[in-house]
């Protein structure tokens, strides 16, 4: 179990090295799948440093859990039931804050 926690950490943290300190573009979903107009009106530069940095926040929240679980032994199917929910309110956050705003959109 713990191997798998560490491996979607390590996962979630490449990606989010990749979109932000590589920019990427091709793995954040919706945008690259984009007509070229619509990524037009995307600054690039704020795409990737805000996603990048969403995703890190993602692979800390599962860091944290695997820490967890690896602590306390006997409460890991409790801790994977907070982790997962926190790790999903992260997530809805994440989105809902990057599409308002215009955070990511050229000035």
């Amino acid at each position: 179990m713990n191997y798998i926690n560490v491996g979607v950490t390590l996962i979630l943290f490449i990606i989010g090295y990749f979109i932000k300190v590589k920019k990427v573009t091709w793995l954040i979903s919706g945008y690259n799948t984009s007509s070229k107009e619509k990524k037009g009106k995307f600054d690039i530069d704020k795409l990737t440093h805000n996603m990048g940095n969403f995703v890190y926040l993602l692979a800390l929240v599962w860091a944290v859990m695997s820490v967890f679980t690896i602590i306390f032994p006997l409460q890991v199917e409790l801790i994977m039931v907070i982790g997962t929910m926190v790790f999903t309110f992260v997530i809805v956050g994440g989105v809902i804050w990057l599409n308002t705003g215009n955070r990511v959109m050229k000035d």
